[in-house]
């Protein structure tokens, strides 16, 4: 290796590091982590960032399970670990077991040199010992026994998300949930139908290079590959397309917004189904808690060329003067976001039983609030991007034995691993007289 590419895995292994510290110490998201890290050298070769991104995101997602392998190695655990050094035997552990395009020597060797440049010489000794011992532990199989013994280590994933998915959908199924958030998909995108169809869109993105094809669940989509930055794909600033899940656009198009039609969006941030809904001719008003979040469905809304009303608004709060003034009433609530463990790779470990409780006592809430603003004859859109019955199914019945006015015409809930798209759920419920 030459001194200039040496130099260059050093500093991809030493940003990843100081972005894994950011997340341990600050409680940051990966995601928010990762793209401010990102952000700093995003005029660096494409495969630096891509050797970083895989790095961290990979280390996250499978923390629980590389914290499993070097418990058993280290006297003292991870969790009591110093922070540097949890980071960095985290992220060595990964590259042993899943960049095969790293020789096990060069990671235990820049493991030590980080333990150095970071003036922890004492303990770099430590590290180099637990590291071997991994990977005599990965050479002899002790390792792949453990990762055998149980779904929680398997899948990196807290026993009781295990658990609540094998009651709630067999454990066949709840495997296929979990594996499915560790396979790599295409990105997802929407055509935005004021500017071309589908088929143009599809060839103009082909043309550009853009690996592209239809999607499976709705004719307006289509699968992107190889997406570094979103917002470099050609026709991203122009507004020809939108990132959104085939499971969501599916879910607007269950709600078939009439051109015309009063609609309202109570927690749109960051407007995918509104600026659908806007996009068939409905008149909409987007909604959310705070400044920054209305900006991101301002920036999308101009980006395509829309028009809607955006307001800063609680949806906790009723606004008397717009009872029973829309046709359609959008209410994605807050959620566990379980059905998308495997966009973000975090989520899972922020996520917890009392957690999801108070979730579900706030999505009632907000139901009632949204329920209100339902003409007779109007439809509720009720969604989540989780997969636990207790936030979907189950509040379904709960808001509906407040609401025996309202009638369910129309339930899904998709499943990563089943579905050919991210885990959601939605049920389309019209407001009777």
């Amino acid at each position: 290796m030459t001194d200039g590419k040496k130099k260059q895995k050093d500093g991809e292994r030493e940003t990843a590091l100081e972005i894994l510290l950011d997340m341990d110490r600050n409680g940051r998201l990966s995601s928010q982590a990762l793209e401010e890290g990102l952000r700093k050298i995003q005029f660096t070769d494409k495969t630096y960032r891509a050797f970083i991104s895989r790095l961290v995101e990979g280390t996250t997602e499978y923390r629980l399970q590389l914290d499993a392998i070097l418990d058993r190695y280290a006297r003292i655990p991870m969790e009591k670990q110093k922070p540097k050094v949890r980071c960095v035997l985290r992220m060595s552990v990964y590259q042993m077991l899943y960049m095969d395009s790293v020789p096990d020597r060069a990671v235990i060797h820049e493991a030590g040199q980080l333990m150095r440049k970071h003036h922890l010489e004492g303990l770099q000794g430590v590290v180099n010992g637990i590291l071997r011992s991994v990977q005599r532990g990965i050479g002899d199989g002790t390792v792949q026994t453990l990762l055998d013994s149980a779904p929680r280590i398997r899948y990196s994933t807290p026993e009781w998300i295990c658990t609540r998915l094998a009651e709630e959908y067999g454990a066949g199924k709840a495997e296929r949930i979990l594996a499915a958030c560790f396979e790599e998909r295409q990105l997802s995108i929407r055509c935005n139908s004021t500017r071309q169809t589908p088929e143009e869109l599809l060839r103009f993105l082909t043309d550009a290079g853009v690996e592209a094809v239809p999607g499976e669940m709705s004719s307006m989509a289509l699968r992107v590959g190889s997406v570094d930055f979103v917002r470099r794909l050609p026709g991203y600033r122009e507004g020809r397309f939108s990132v959104q899940d085939e499971s969501s656009i599916c879910t607007v198009e269950a709600l078939a917004p009439a051109e015309g039609e009063k609609l309202l969006d109570v927690c749109s941030a960051p407007g995918g189904k509104a600026c659908y809904a806007a996009e068939l001719g409905a008149l909409v008003t987007a909604r959310d808690l705070t400044e920054e979040k209305t900006e991101r469905i301002r920036e999308n809304a101009e980006r395509l060329g829309i028009s809607m009303n955006i307001q800063v608004q609680d949806a906790l709060e009723t606004v008397p003067e717009d009872l029973e003034a829309y046709d359609a009433v959008i209410a994605d609530i807050p959620c566990s976001g379980l059905g998308v463990m495997g966009r973000k790779n975090d989520i899972k470990y922020h996520v917890t039983p009392e957690g999801v409780r108070a979730l579900v006592r706030q999505g009632q809430q907000i139901l009632d609030a949204a329920a209100g603003y339902v003409r007779t004859g109007g439809r509720l859109l009720f969604s989540t991007c989780t997969i636990l019955k207790e936030e979907n199914q189950e509040a379904k019945e709960l808001f509906l034995g407040r609401h025996p006015e309202f009638e369910v015409r129309e339930e899904r809930q998709f499943l990563q691993g089943i579905d050919p798209c991210d885990g959601f759920y939605f049920c389309l419920m019209e407001k009777r007289n």
